[in-house]
């Protein structure tokens, strides 16, 4: 079976401190791999104001991860994590064609 390429990106919350940032980005990254993916990159993109605001942010860090993998049980368990957890404000994810 082929790999498929996915881009999932998130929004963090502005307003958590830098090493919670860093514990809740390495805890995603990890219910990525521990799920069979492979993560080609992980990065932070950028912090951006919000065209509308989501909850009570007008802005929030936005957090890219490109994975492979052979299934989606991976960006299925991120994105069911993802809604319940309160320091992501929005997740998406994008399977790729290139």
């Amino acid at each position: 079976m082929a790999e498929t390429k996915y881009e999932i990106t998130y929004i963090i919350r502005p307003d958590i401190d830098e090493a919670a940032k860093t514990a809740l980005v390495e805890r995603f990254d990890n219910v990525v791999k521990d799920n069979g993916a492979t993560i080609v990159d992980s990065k932070d993109w950028q912090k951006r104001k919000f065209a509308y605001k989501i909850g009570k942010y007008t802005e929030g860090t936005y957090h890219i991860i490109n994975a492979t993998a052979e299934d989606d049980k991976a960006v299925n368990e991120f994105d069911r994590l993802a809604k319940i957890n309160s320091d992501i404000l929005r997740q998406m994810i994008v399977k790729r064609e290139d």
